[in-house]
């Protein structure tokens, strides 16, 4: 008897045909994993936790898994809950592409439009992002836009697999699948913090190697602070994934690390940081946006592309 139950297959997933609920509830399961849980969904989603929890087994049973473990330790995904998240990624894109191209035989534009940045951007003046963002919310008000915040390889991999449909990042190399146009710059300076042995110390000696001698924190992914800090061998005794975290880290007087001049302004003005020899130590930052390059990119996403060139060709203008 026993034998014969060890012969059993087991349960399969009763999924068959996706249906307009199949794509709800994995919609709902989206947005759960995005927020951290299903307490935090519930403003995202406008429903319920108790709606949202019975969603979420409904899912778990029509697809014959467990996606996440609820309870005291908080909210975690199961490993096939896990793969289930970045298949549901890549479907709901897929789908939003294909409303997308329908609205295009219409001659309109719908559906969402999700635009990744890296972040810090909002204060630096070369930037139009929301000269970009008016433009379109003019010509496009029937597109529900979603601004995103992502590390640069995040945006990367994120137009690559349909998450993003527009990215706008520091240029630090090139991908075959993406079309990539100038925007603007950025100007990086070395900071250091007010307990730090630099701070209102002389600078006009100090070279590149002498920063040998100081530990450096810097971005933990390929970028443009990665190149520079390898290319001037500089010691990274601390890794952060954002700006926020570089700030954070040279705040405490322990470590150097370069920032958007913009961005580390407010902390300059409080004598909390200071620019090391700002004309020697300091590497600029172009900033390029992202489309992916197949499938074709939508109306809305070629149209928010056209909007971005045209907010800093404008700005460019403006300064001549």
């Amino acid at each position: 008897m026993q034998a014969n139950e060890s012969r059993k297959p087991k349960s399969r997933a009763l999924l068959g045909q996706l249906s307009d609920m199949d794509l709800r509830l994995l919609r709902v399961f989206r947005s759960v994993v995005q927020c951290g849980g299903m307490a935090t969904a519930e403003l995202d989603l406008n429903i319920g936790i108790s709606t949202i929890s019975r969603h979420i087994k409904d899912l778990e049973t029509r697809l014959g898994l467990v996606l996440c473990r609820r309870g005291r330790a908080g909210f975690t995904l199961t490993p096939e809950g896990q793969t289930v998240y970045e298949e549901t990624l890549s479907l709901l894109a897929s789908v939003e592409a294909f409303r997308s191209r329908i609205d295009g035989i219409h001659n309109r534009m719908g559906g969402e439009l999700h635009v990744a940045v890296f972040d810090k951007t909002a204060t630096n003046p070369n930037a139009r992002l929301g000269d970009a963002i008016r433009q379109f919310t003019d010509e496009a008000s029937d597109v529900e836009l979603n601004l995103h915040v992502a590390s640069i390889n995040e945006v990367e991999r994120g137009l690559i697999d349909g998450s993003y449909h527009v990215g706008v990042i520091p240029a630090h190399r090139s991908s075959r699948s993406l079309i990539y146009m100038n925007l603007f710059d950025e100007r990086m300076q070395l900071y250091c913090g007010a307990q730090h042995p630099l701070f209102d110390a002389p600078h006009g000696r100090l070279t590149w190697a002498a920063l040998h001698n100081h530990a450096f924190a810097g971005l933990g992914f390929h970028s443009p602070n990665m190149e520079l800090s390898h290319r001037a061998k500089l010691t990274r005794s601390a890794t952060a994934f954002d700006q926020e975290s570089i700030a954070t880290l040279v705040l405490s007087g322990r470590f150097l690390g370069f920032l958007p001049d913009h961005y580390a302004k407010s902390f300059e003005r409080k004598g909390l940081i200071q620019a090391i020899a700002p004309q020697r130590f300091y590497y600029v930052c172009r900033y390029v946006g992202m489309l992916r390059r197949s499938p074709q990119p939508s109306r809305a996403a070629l149209l928010f592309q056209s909007c971005l060139e045209a907010a800093h060709a404008a700005a460019a203008v403006a300064v001549k």
